[in-house]
């Protein structure tokens, strides 16, 4: 992983182009994705597959419009002023995965706060298929986010590129974005001496609580959807019966049959778990505990345990919300944390965009009432001089 960073880092776009070749199997004449190549993504879609983003789109705005912060304003003090606002980020760097599952979806989750937050450089980086081109899924979804910089880039050293930049890829102040373990790894592993990172988002997690009223074919259903995303993925069923919990095993193995991707979630499923609760209690305690990225309740009153839910990236409440309405379209944003990091991190929104300043104003009625207080505190730690930039003034405005 350092070694693929410090490639990067020295060779610039010619040590992408090498690595891309290798590990996409694909050699790039331009790594960034024209301006033509934009334009026709739209004429490769069809009609209701565009409506399909446009909805997802417009959910999406509408939730993290939603999330603007106000202006604070507040006197402390008779004549002395605080505030906070917000300006966005200057340059972001937006990674959308691709691999066996272009997750345009993905461009959506970063390019809809992006576009709101305003900020002024938004790149976004994505793999290459072996065409050399790009999904115009992924292509259309940035175009609706107004995202022109798109790159023909994937893996660690899509992120090294948007971290150091490049001759092509402009460097970035802030990277978003999901990804695997490598993905992850770099991020991490830049954010130490480049670049701010999001969250550590890495490979996909479900816990499913289930109770006996709940259907097992949802319940396998939701399991899957998680297992399919890669060999890595983390599928967890809490059940309060033996019983229950072998229907829904049932159930996985009709389904699964049916998948294209069953290969893949059968690899995930061989590592997956069913943990028998003896009540709800000890079941929101499992949760809380394993502080899943994505937490699904389908028991008979799924609202009742939400308050004493207190860690998970997103939760999904009752037989009627699967997981997947929040992966495309509901509009929540599906970039959350993963192995453990919700007990710390929250997941991606607009604030995430943007950084705030403090600002403070005072009169000379406000000096006059708060200076003498700030004086005696820095005397109080021996900082004769920030007690002097205080009482400078104050003796100006005594005579």
């Amino acid at each position: 992983m350092a070694g693929i960073l410090a490639l990067v880092r020295r060779g610039g776009d010619q040590a992408l182009r090498r690595i891309t070749t290798k590990f996409d199997g694909v050699k790039l004449a331009s790594l960034r994705v024209s301006a033509a190549e934009l334009a026709a993504a739209a004429k490769e879609l069809k009609p209701a597959d565009k409506a399909a983003l446009r909805t997802a789109y417009r959910n999406l705005r509408k939730f993290h419009l939603a999330q603007r912060p106000a202006p604070l304003r507040v006197e402390t003090t008779p004549g002395v002023v605080c505030e906070k606002v917000s300006r966005p980020i200057d340059r972001v760097g937006l990674y959308v995965p691709g691999g066996s599952a272009p997750l345009f979806s993905t461009a959506l989750m970063l390019g809809v706060p992006s576009q709101i937050a305003g900020n002024p450089v938004r790149v976004l980086c994505t793999p290459p298929g072996r065409d050399g081109r790009v999904s115009p899924w992924i292509l259309y979804a940035a175009q609706l986010c107004g995202i022109t910089e798109v790159f023909k880039l994937g893996g660690a050293q899509a992120i090294a590129a948007m971290a150091y930049g490049t001759k092509s890829v402009p460097k970035c102040d802030k990277l978003f974005g999901p990804g695997n373990s490598f993905v992850t790894e770099a991020k991490l592993q830049v954010s130490r001496d480049a670049a701010a990172i999001d969250l550590p988002a890495g490979p996909s997690e479900v816990m499913v609580i289930a109770d006996n009223s709940a259907n097992p074919t949802f319940v396998a259903a939701d399991l899957l959807s998680q297992a399919e995303h890669g060999p890595d993925s983390q599928v967890v069923l809490v059940a309060f019966s033996a019983k229950f919990a072998a229907r829904v095993q049932t159930e996985i193995a009709k389904q699964l049959a049916l998948l294209p991707r069953g290969a893949i979630a059968a690899r995930a499923l061989a590592n997956s778990r069913v943990i028998l609760a003896g009540s709800p209690a000890e079941a929101v305690e499992i949760a809380n505990r394993y502080a899943p990225e994505h937490l699904i309740l389908q028991v008979a009153d799924p609202r009742a345990l939400l308050p004493k839910i207190t860690t998970s990236g997103s939760v999904f409440l009752g037989a009627w919300t699967p997981e997947s309405l929040g992966d495309y379209a509901s509009g929540t944003n599906h970039v959350l944390p993963t192995y453990g990091w919700a007990r710390a991190c929250s997941g991606l929104g607009l604030t995430d965009f943007l950084r705030t300043m403090t600002v403070q104003t005072a009169s000379a009625r406000g000096l006059k009432k708060l200076g003498p207080v700030v004086e005696r505190l820095a005397l109080a730690e021996n900082l004769t001089a920030h007690q002097r930039a205080v009482r400078v003034r104050l003796d100006k405005l005594s005579r």
